[in-house]
């Protein structure tokens, strides 16, 4: 989400005229989109404005700005702690960027935040936007922002305040308009996207309304994966006290809808998950796992787990093991517990991990995740999977990468192919983090509207 609203902010810059560069001692302004998820986006902040500072100061015109979560947890702390700041704006301001910047040339610095109570749609999603994204095919379509959970280790809810869900009429009009523009793969974002909808279900029954209070969800992506154009629909995240079957069955009955499922575990132990309120057990976790492969098929799995949380035993993190072996993951994002100052989990210092069990165990948790995923991976050996092109091969420039609808990346060798192409690829090895293979045919190429240039094996 972070990244989606520096693609809305980059946009408004276009739309004043602003072009990029890659020299900062070149610009006129320089904006940082900042993320608080981890503990080091603090020190990269402050760093970063320090070394602005001289530059500031060799070019008093240039405009510094700051936005997004970090600017929302620490508001007027950032121009106190970097007075050579411009502008600093919430999360509900990305709409004003460069409203903000005309203001600041004319009144001095300043910052601005709204108030939850105050945010209109417009506001929350400001839809209308134009975005500056990093490729045509494919695109982010904001369906909810904030969180109603109280997860103990997470700072979202303090930085996007409380559950809004946008109305599926605008959504669904913002994918059509996407469609129309040539993007072809859409990815529903929100805190707890399966939750969508349940804040208007409890609006709409408080005006009298007769209407079912459940999220809308699974009725979403079935809107979205009909619109004529749209060839793949992803989401993240959801969270798995709010899964039910018919998010499965409609990410089954819907083609376009891909058949990954990200689904946060962060602890295998019951005890380590109560404290962290994440509302679900072990055994509860799995069960829900489970029917999702009886209900989609062939659906690849991808997790988030903590390892490291205030107070885990060894006994906890075998469990943690138990249920990642048990989950047989395609891929999980590990991390080591960071605390974020605001958080419940933060004041546990008494019950803080020692590093370096921490660090063993994180070694522990990778070679029980590494040994799955390859085991996913070799299992693909010998099927024909449809693939996008996204681009040359990071370590390797001569082979193109693609990303089938399970969302596994593949390294093939071929003809030159412009990125959104789609391609049937032979899988004919399995990785650990990816599949190698060869092509078969291309079966639809991408619109030389693209802003990409061809790419040669």
């Amino acid at each position: 989400m972070n990244e989606h609203d520096s693609e809305r902010i980059a946009g408004l810059l276009d739309s004043e005229g602003y072009e990029p560069t890659d020299n900062e001692a070149d610009a006129d302004v320089v904006l940082l989109n900042t993320c608080c998820i981890r503990e080091n986006a603090d020190n990269k902040l402050y760093g970063a404005l320090g070394n602005l500072k001289a530059l500031k100061a060799a070019k008093p015109d240039l405009q510094i700005v700051v936005g997004g979560c970090l600017a929302q947890k620490d508001r007027d702390l950032i121009q106190q702690k970097a007075g050579h700041v411009d502008v600093v704006f919430g999360t509900h301001n990305v709409h004003r960027a460069t409203a903000l910047m005309a203001e600041a040339r004319a009144t001095g610095p300043l910052s601005e935040f709204y108030e939850e109570a105050a945010l209109d749609e417009a506001e929350a999603f400001p839809s209308a936007l134009p975005a500056r994204r990093e490729t045509d095919f494919a695109a982010w379509l904001t369906i909810q922002i904030g969180c109603d959970n109280s997860c103990a280790f997470c700072i979202v809810p303090s930085v996007r305040g409380r559950e809004i869900s946008r109305s599926p009429e605008d959504i669904v009009e913002e994918a059509q308009r996407l469609a129309g523009e040539g993007v072809v793969e859409i990815t529903l974002l929100g805190q707890n996207v399966n939750s969508y909808g349940r804040d208007l279900a409890i609006a709409a029954r408080q005006s009298g309304q007769d209407v079912r209070l459940r999220p809308m969800f699974a009725d979403l992506l079935r809107q979205v994966g009909a619109i004529e154009g749209i060839r793949r629909v992803r989401y993240t995240s959801p969270h798995p006290k709010d899964m039910t079957p018919d998010v499965y069955e409609a990410m089954a009955q819907t083609e376009s809808v891909a058949p990954h499922l990200h689904f946060p575990l962060q602890s295998g132990s019951d005890r380590i998950l109560a404290q962290m309120h994440r509302g679900y057990t072990g055994d509860r976790y799995l069960e829900k796992l489970s029917q999702a492969r009886d209900i989609i098929g062939d659906v690849a799995i991808t997790t988030d787990i903590i390892v490291g949380f205030p107070g885990e035993t060894e006994e906890d993190f075998v469990q943690t093991l138990e249920v990642a072996a048990a989950a047989e993951y395609d891929n999980a994002y590990t991390f080591v517990f960071s605390p974020r100052s605001g958080t419940e989990a933060a004041e546990m210092q008494d019950q803080f991990c020692d590093p370096e069990e921490v660090k063993d165990r994180y070694a522990r948790l990778r070679t029980v995740i590494e040994r799955s995923a390859l085991a996913r991976s070799v299992a693909r050996v010998g099927r024909v999977e449809e693939v996008i092109v996204e681009g040359p091969s990071k370590k390797n420039p001569e082979v193109l990468t693609g990303r089938t609808a399970n969302n596994k990346l593949i390294h093939f060798a071929s003809e030159p192919l412009r990125v959104g192409t789609f391609a049937d690829i032979l899988v004919t090895e399995g990785r650990t983090q990816y599949l190698l293979g060869d092509l078969v045919d291309v079966t639809s190429r991408a619109s030389h509207r693209t802003r990409i240039p061809v790419i040669s094996s």
